[in-house]
């Protein structure tokens, strides 16, 4: 979904990729940032909070008419149907990133 949005554009893409599982994690309620992932991707779970935050709220907008191909995509079974995840309450996830 960030490939629509040019805010996006000025992260690095580890950095995306790993608040991006981090969240996923979050939302499923699988765990948390451990250390290997630290390790591995290079950022704490600090680092990677407040744009965890941003792609949380990313999910609340809706589908533009014009940019729905990344979206009609991902809401398919084949890709889990990720697209039509609900995100997250804002309360709980600052709650489970404070905990992480």
């Amino acid at each position: 979904m960030t490939l629509q949005e040019y805010d996006y554009a000025r992260e690095s893409p580890s950095k995306l990729a790993a608040s991006c599982l981090l969240l996923a994690l979050t939302m499923k309620s699988l765990g948390g940032w451990t250390p290997t992932l630290e390790y591995y991707s290079g950022y704490s779970a600090q680092d990677l909070h407040p744009l965890v935050k941003r792609l949380n709220f990313l999910l609340t907008y809706q589908p533009r008419d014009k940019l729905n191909t990344v979206r009609s995509k991902y809401s398919h079974r084949v890709f889990f149907e990720v697209a039509k995840l609900a995100p997250m309450d804002m309360l709980k996830l600052e709650k489970a990133l404070t905990s992480c």
